[in-house]
């Protein structure tokens, strides 16, 4: 997977057609996942994900129709990230691979920068 710019969020293959897959199953085309930096967890800062819409000064990524939202705050610390999505037995879901994490916390739900 090619690392994307830092002055953007990339957006792979398999995430792609799992929004286009989500957004059809809850019925808001049109929509976005937003993507957000929230304080909390064990190392200070975890993710937040939801189906959204677009809100004003929002950074828009979009490939094949697909839109990730991020605010402005939020950007600050997913400069440069890909967002994957991966299923298998033993874990499913979005994955951020974030260069910007400094460490996080041994079950992988927080990080600091």
């Amino acid at each position: 997977m090619a690392q994307p710019s830092k002055l953007k969020i990339g957006i792979s293959d398999n995430a792609v057609q799992k929004i286009h897959a989500l957004l059809s199953q809850q019925g808001v085309e049109g929509h976005g996942l937003r993507v957000k930096v929230v304080g909390g967890g064990c190392s200070g800062l975890s993710y937040k994900m939801n189906l959204d819409a677009e809100r004003n000064g929002d950074r828009v990524f979009e490939r094949e129709n697909v839109k990730v939202l991020v605010d402005r705050k939020s950007f600050l610390y997913l400069r440069g990230t890909e967002l994957d999505y991966s299923e298998s037995l033993m874990d499913s879901g979005f994955k951020l691979n974030n260069p910007n994490v400094k460490r996080s916390c041994g079950c992988g739900s927080s990080f600091s920068v």
